[in-house]
């Protein structure tokens, strides 16, 4: 089973909707969690949401926990999490982009994807993490082809993975790939 922890935004419905194809999906919102079956859960879903990471305390807490125990896959405000809970400074960007399509490619020859591949994504998002970042078994996999921002990461050693772009979104090409991809490693 996936765990959906919705940050309630108007994109987890989608979220849920991709991952439902590959498994059984349960969601609910950040502040109501179904500790039950966040135990019996094989992977866990950090989802969209508005604001800043520092503004989910309870997700932060979740995603200590299980880390290294269960996959761990965030999109966008989830990947963003993500880095905040490794000590990751997410930062303002200079341009917001908000439905915005932009190509990212595979930058790391470690990575679960073929470096050099190439990606049209959609984008909604105005932080970015701010770099250098360095933490161990953490890897940028995915950057913006003009931008060079970080778009994706990957921990193979404690199942950790993200997305700055929403790989459900109709901008995002191929985002059914990438996500079997993910559950499949």
């Amino acid at each position: 089973m996936i765990y959906i922890i919705d940050h309630q935004d108007s994109f987890t419905w989608n979220v849920v909707h991709q991952f439902s194809e590959f498994d059984k999906v349960y969601c609910s919102n950040y502040f109501d969690i179904n500790e039950k079956l966040m135990e019996k859960c094989k992977t866990i879903i950090f989802s969209p949401g508005p604001g800043s990471p520092k503004d989910y305390p309870t997700s932060i807490k979740i995603y200590n926990k299980y880390k290294g125990k269960k996959k761990i896959i965030g999109i966008c405000l989830g990947y963003q999490l993500i880095l905040h809970s490794e000590k990751g400074k997410i930062i303002q960007q200079n341009r917001i982009y908000h439905g915005f399509q932009s190509i990212v490619k595979v930058v790391n020859d470690n990575s679960i994807f073929k470096k050099n591949t190439k990606f049209k994504v959609g984008r909604y998002h105005s932080l970015k993490l701010k770099e250098p970042f360095n933490k161990k078994n953490f890897i940028i996999t995915f950057r913006c082809t003009k931008s060079n921002i970080a778009m994706g990461f990957e921990n193979t050693k404690d199942d950790v993975y993200g997305f700055q772009f929403h790989p459900e979104s109709f901008l995002t090409n191929n985002g059914k790939i990438l996500i079997k991809k993910i559950l499949s490693a």
